[in-house]
């Protein structure tokens, strides 16, 4: 019979705490052609390829917008945030789920004992939702939004998340796909652990010495004969 245990790039943590979108879930079809069809429902703003749109995964949507229309007019940001969501939530039709594997992955990881956490770039409400229709909110001890908090890279999402555990912070691993969850860990002065299944690639998230770089989420579980 086999036997699960924890990679050993975690083993020596307490609290894993994950980024949600191209980590947890893969969304980024879905976030990155809602993200084109609300710039061209918006009609000002510039139509940008998918590469581009995808450096803006990760963080609020309001951080993401300055990111990709630095020099928009501030009065379209309205527009284009209903459009987002009403594509991302009702119109978009690209299928958005849990990466396979990843909901045994989390119950394996807390059923070994580890506290698990999320620190995301979602809205609590599209968090919310996403945990529910996945029934993946009792895995989780805590969950930190974007539209709660400071958006990443700042350190505050991290920082909560810590006083709400009472966890220390050298027993705590931030994982992620982007160099905004690195670079959110490293603010907050915390290991940190990259998957390559997301928005980045391997050479990308080593520049910023992650524990470990991942294929998969899954390889946080190993099986032991």
């Amino acid at each position: 019979m086999a036997i699960r245990k924890p990679h050993p790039a975690i083993a020596s943590y307490s609290l894993l705490i994950f980024d949600w979108d191209g980590t947890v879930m893969d969304s980024i079809g879905r976030i990155v052609s809602s993200l084109d069809a609300a710039a061209r429902l918006t009609g000002q703003l510039p139509i940008l390829p998918p590469e581009r749109l995808q450096t803006m995964i990760g963080l609020s949507l309001e951080k993401g917008y300055q990111r990709l229309y630095p020099d928009a007019d501030p009065t379209w940001y309205g527009d284009w945030i209903h459009h987002y969501r009403q594509q991302f939530v009702h119109d978009n039709l690209t299928p958005c789920q849990l990466y396979p594997g990843v909901k045994d992955t989390l119950m394996s990881l807390k059923a070994q004992g580890f506290k698990l956490a999320v620190a995301t770039g979602k809205s609590r409400a599209g968090l919310d939702r996403a945990m529910a229709e996945t029934g993946t909110q009792d895995l989780f001890s805590v969950t930190r939004c974007a539209d709660e908090t400071a958006s990443k890279p700042d350190p505050q999402m991290l920082d909560e998340v810590l006083a709400h555990t009472g966890m220390p912070r050298d027993k705590a691993l931030m994982i992620g796909d982007t160099g905004h969850d690195m670079q959110l860990a490293i603010n907050a002065n915390m290991a940190r652990l990259a998957v390559t299944w997301g928005v980045e690639d391997s050479a990308s998230l080593s520049t910023f010495e992650p524990v470990a770089v991942l294929n998969s989420l899954n390889e946080l579980v190993m099986e032991r004969a």
